[in-house]
């Protein structure tokens, strides 16, 4: 399949070539043609998808074909980077005709971004709390806007936003185009959705689902010790462009000072950089200055890198649909990748809660080559015992101390049993 089969005018057929695009992904395929027709709808996909090309495509085909004079196209998105992102998309497909997008967040000058609207734009793509303050300073006039799109919906609720977004919708025409795009569903977000859309189109691209290009390994290792395991693949295994997640914005400074102090080219994306250091950051990432990049989930929104060879779980993620859509950062593209996560002895049920989204079995991989003393010290899982009948077999006696089973035991793979999912009793 081809993107001739939408019919999009030429200005966006040579866009498209001249963004390599060759074929429209799954997403593409079933949300462009019902926004061409001026639908409503519900996206459900992960990251890297290409859900940016699928909203945006058609908005720019409709904006193009009916001309107007205020904002007429607004996009919230629930960070910097991603609206960010999603403008610099939008900027190359509009070269070279008369429509203006710009991008409107905080940590950056409020005067500057007014002074832009104030000039004449078609396109906002804004996060919510900055665009309430130039809605308070009636800076912004969102009467005419006749698409409105909510892109990462879940983030957005992540981050509180959500009061924000209901305050700015009574800002908007009601009749309007709306699209929400979102990679989990969440209640607020499915009652947000039925509030504002009508009659829409639902289009779902396995959105708990792991690209198939990605494989999953486990590293069994204590809490004290994950930063020397990564440090022992960063130098032992070939991965060329890393993303590492860790849990607080904390951590994520910290690990990328010990990766740098160790040699690694290394940075932090978090939320306590200023704009100019989160964008710094971000641009060194996919120029290749930075082959390792340290972010939580919320900093990591808007990253889109081609060729991301490693995604690493430094720390659990709180839910599968958040694995899904870390590791779905790499294998994009037709290009295979890897999903590495470490885990503690406390992480079984999160485990095994990912491998049923996943429909495999992680992985599991030994770390016994690492250069540490403790990693062997890791505590087999505690199996419960059922009580003993009649039949069943006497209890084997208890190894002498210093016994040769005794050390047997000691020596064994710090991954093996530890998450309990192996050697259960049947």
């Amino acid at each position: 399949m081809s993107f001739n089969v939408f019919s999009l005018n030429t200005h966006l057929e040579q866009a498209i070539r001249h963004c390599g695009y060759t074929a429209p992904t799954p997403i593409q395929q079933q949300a462009i043609p019902p926004i061409l027709e001026r639908r409503d709808l519900l996206g459900l996909a992960q990251t890297g998808t290409g859900k940016t090309a699928a909203f945006a495509l058609p908005l720019v085909q409709h904006l193009m074909q009916v001309p107007g004079n205020k904002i007429r196209a607004l996009i919230l998105a629930p960070t910097r980077e991603l609206a960010e992102q999603i403008n610099e998309f939008i900027c190359k497909i509009i070269q070279n005709t008369r429509l203006r997008s710009v991008s409107v967040y905080g940590g950056v000058s409020k005067q500057a971004q007014i002074s832009r609207v104030r000039n004449g734009v078609d396109i906002v793509v804004a996060c919510p709390g900055r665009l309430l303050d130039l809605l308070n300073e009636k800076a912004v006039d969102l009467s005419q806007v006749e698409t409105l799109i909510l892109d990462e919906a879940d983030h957005m609720f992540d981050k509180g936003f959500l009061p924000d977004i209901r305050r700015i919708l009574r800002q908007l025409p009601k009749d309007r185009q709306t699209l929400v795009f979102s990679a989990t569903m969440p209640a607020e977000i499915r009652h947000l959705a039925e509030d504002i859309l009508h009659d829409p189109v639902t289009v779902q691209i396995n959105p708990t689902r792991s690209v198939k290009s990605i494989a999953h390994l486990l590293y069994a290792v204590e809490q004290g010790q994950k930063t020397d395991l990564l440090i022992h693949l960063l130098k032992d295994v070939e991965m060329a462009t890393t993303l590492v997640f860790t849990r607080t914005k904390y951590k994520a400074k910290n690990l990328a000072l010990k990766l740098a102090q160790s040699g690694f080219k290394a940075t932090s994306l978090q939320g306590n950089l200023s704009q100019s250091k989160r964008q710094q950051a971000l641009d060194g990432f996919k120029s290749g200055a930075f082959s390792v990049l340290v972010a939580t989930d919320i900093a990591a929104r808007g990253i889109d890198v081609t060729g991301i060879s490693h995604v690493v779980n430094y720390d659990m993620p709180d839910t599968a649909e958040a694995y899904i859509h870390r590791t779905g950062r790499t294998g994009r593209a037709s290009l295979t990748g890897e999903a590495l996560t470490f885990a503690t002895s406390e992480d079984g049920r999160m485990i095994r809660v990912i491998e049923l989204v996943l429909d495999e079995k992680m992985r599991q991989q030994t770390a016994t080559a690492i250069p540490f003393a403790r990693q062997e010290r890791v505590e087999p899982r505690i199996e419960i015992k059922r009580p003993g009948t009649a039949n069943s077999p006497p209890k084997a006696k208890a190894a002498p101390k210093g016994s040769s089973e005794n050390r047997s035991r000691r020596n064994r793979p710090a991954s093996a049993g530890v998450f309990g999912l192996s050697g259960r009793s049947k």
